[in-house]
């Protein structure tokens, strides 16, 4: 650029300037001072790093403009205020500024004079650097961690670190009721999966990877059950839900998106992103839509698209966000070693497995009445292959989930337990916060018999069960506060079934909830 400008011209446009001063404006539009103070600022920079013994950061770098990492790109430009910008971007950029005409635009106008006052590139505005906070404008939600480097003699996870079925079972006895075929079933898959990754293969023989697919009722535990085995296992967990996904394209999430919801659920750990588990619920709603002449992008494609992700491929999913665009980093995630589980209520497919089996009826003193699968209420245990093919998914997304598995609906003496008997219990819940008032809540075997009755009328599962303690206890929790004489609380068969009330034991001589408890209950009841 210091071809565009004359001494003379210079002398009568800056008469007021001494001479080193144009010199080193001269110097710095020619690119050789700027390339001198760059080198100095990185020379500083590099000592003060050595003296403050900083240490290395465990993301990558993420190119400004592309917002690929740099395991991607190559080496990066390391611009000021840490921003990188990869090879083939700043070529671009370099391309596209040189077809511009700098003689013309400029018009001898002085270089710490542009942009202001109104003169300078017309029609053109500069970024400013200094705007531009943090790691080039990049979110922590949107930075990728490096990849560690592996070791071949380790293995990525250790056999006898791995909890064994039966372990794992007794630990979800802890916090789930019934459904003993369910946990025995996903406590030996999840055994299987482990040790699938630790030994990556087995003398030249690849194990299979063993996806799940679980039916039942709504409200039975299915996520619930999912949720407790990440939390005692100790892995990334992302639940996804199938109603939102859409072939990629349309309004929606991309298929993609379930294995980004791991991927932040790992903190953009790719790693150990790997070696998560992923629960896709509502699988049934992606069912093929039928009778139908428009495209199906929510049902069969999106069957379609997941097949690669169930079996196992590099995916680049986008960091921080559900669909890819400009502004986002992609990581690439690799779902061979990582475990899927879907789980639906299949609602009607009951009425296809009575149909499939009514087939079977004969005429005669042997034959079978036609409503005697009705009032069978574990008919879902009865299912095959080709009625979840009638129902709508696709052979293809069904060969790829070789464990199936269906829950029990729920019974009226599995809602008692369910009400009392888990460590973090409903009943335990509402004990809790009434004990911080010191009073004490007790329920009768009546009021738990009547819960359950009310639970299943409403055919929602465990989530009645809460709706209805809300409901009586509503007026408990507003008036106990009011008296702090109040030491225990009843709760009754009569008062469930609204023709009576609970029971409140009246605390005399300012005794605590703990010596309450050692007195004769005919000692501090009344009604």
């Amino acid at each position: 650029m210091s071809d565009y400008y004359d001494n003379d011209e210079i002398e009568k446009e800056w008469p007021d300037e001494s001479r080193d001063d144009r010199e080193d404006i001269q110097r710095d539009s020619s690119g050789d001072g700027r390339e001198q103070d760059d080198g100095k600022e990185e020379t500083a920079g590099g000592s003060s790093s050595d003296k403050e013994g900083t240490k290395e950061s465990e993301f990558e770098d993420v190119c400004f403009i592309c917002r690929r990492p740099e395991s991607k790109t190559g080496k990066m430009f390391k611009l000021p205020n840490h921003i990188s910008v990869c090879n083939d971007c700043m070529h671009k950029t370099m391309d596209t500024v040189s077809q511009f005409d700098y003689q013309g635009m400029l018009n001898n106008i002085p270089l710490d004079k542009l942009n202001k006052n109104g003169k300078g590139f017309p029609s053109i505005s500069f970024v400013n650097i200094a705007d531009l906070q943090g790691d080039g404008g990049i979110p922590n939600k949107q930075k990728i961690r490096k990849r560690k480097e592996k070791k071949k003699a380790q293995p990525t996870l250790d056999i006898r670190n791995i909890p064994a079925p039966h372990k794992i079972k007794a630990q979800l006895d802890d916090y789930i009721v019934g459904q003993e075929h369910a946990k025995k079933v996903i406590s030996v898959a999840v055994y299987n999966h482990y040790k699938r990754v630790a030994t990556d293969t087995m003398d030249e023989i690849e194990i299979e990877k063993s996806n799940m697919l679980m039916i039942g009722p709504t409200g039975c535990g299915k996520t619930y059950l999912v949720r407790t085995l990440a939390r005692l296992l100790d892995v990334p967990l992302a639940i996804a839900d199938a109603t939102s996904l859409t072939e990629a394209g349309y309004i929606g999430d991309d298929i993609e998106s379930v294995v980004s919801k791991l991927l932040a659920a790992a903190e953009n750990d790719v790693e150990r992103a790997e070696k998560g588990i992923i629960f896709i619920d509502e699988i049934d709603k992606i069912a093929k839509k039928k009778n139908t002449t428009s495209r199906d992008v929510s049902g069969e494609s999106v069957q379609q698209g997941m097949l690669r992700l169930l079996e196992g491929a590099d995916v680049e999913v986008p960091v921080g966000a559900n669909s890819k665009n400009a502004m986002v980093p992609l990581a690439t995630v690799n779902t061979r070693n990582i475990l899927f589980i879907c789980g639906g209520a299949f609602p009607d497919l009951e009425e296809i497995i009575k149909q499939r089996l009514n087939k079977q009826t004969s005429i005669g003193y042997n034959a079978e009445l036609k409503d005697k699968y009705d009032k069978d209420k574990n008919i879902l245990k009865k299912v095959t292959i080709e009625d979840l093919r009638k129902f709508g998914m696709i052979p293809e997304f069904l060969g790829r989930l070789p464990i199936l598995y269906t829950l029990e609906g729920l019974t009226k003496e599995m809602m008692v337990k369910i009400l009392k008997e888990p460590k973090n219990a409903i009943l335990k819940q509402y004990q809790k916060l009434l004990a911080l008032d010191e009073v004490k809540l007790e329920f009768d075997d009546g009021a738990l018999e009547a819960i359950a009755d009310k639970a299943l009328k409403k055919d929602t599962g465990a989530r009645a069960l809460r709706a209805i303690i809300e409901e009586f206890m509503l007026d408990i929790m507003y008036e106990i506060p009011k008296d702090d004489n109040i030491g225990r609380v009843t709760i009754t068969r009569e008062y469930i079934e609204g023709v009576g009330g609970p029971v409140i034991d009246i605390r005399k001589n300012g005794y605590t909830l703990s010596e309450l408890d050692e007195l004769p209950r005919a000692d501090t009841q009344a009604k």
